[in-house]
């Protein structure tokens, strides 16, 4: 993403705070904004208030998984792009997450060049679909 591109607001959801230390820690060298939900109903609060491209979110909840909110995202007209984090990333996860509507897994602990890589790609794919449904040049994030 070029110094033009606005801030890409990502959504972190895990009630884990080394999750979070660590993504603020990828997120700080760059031009995203995490914001920070440590539960399914918190998240839900967020997106009643503000749009989200991409979500990262742990596989288990203390009230939740990444399938509820997953399936709270189906009913957007363009959907976040839903990662999915959690410390048996595995092939069968990852079949999973894809098959069910899912961006993509992310294992833990984070590697940030991973982040980084999967972050993008999923808000560069989340625009493109975006700009389709909205007609082209008019964007805003």
């Amino acid at each position: 993403m070029g110094a033009a591109e606005a801030v890409v607001s990502v959504l972190a959801v895990s009630s884990a705070d080394e999750d979070h230390v660590s993504l603020e820690h990828v997120f700080s060298h760059s031009n995203w904004q995490l914001e920070r939900a440590r539960s399914y109903r918190e998240a839900g609060e967020l997106l009643r208030e503000r749009a989200f491209p991409v979500i990262i979110c742990a596989a288990r909840l203390p009230d939740g998984t990444w399938k509820d909110l997953l399936r709270q995202l189906g009913a957007y007209a363009v959907p976040p792009r839903l990662i999915v984090a959690s410390a048996t990333a595995d092939d069968d996860l990852w079949g999973e997450v894809l098959d069910l509507g899912g961006y993509d897994v992310l294992g833990k602990p984070f590697d940030a060049a991973e982040v980084i890589r999967v972050v993008s790609l999923a808000w560069r794919q989340w625009k493109h679909d975006q700009a389709h449904r909205s007609g082209e040049g008019a964007l805003r994030n």
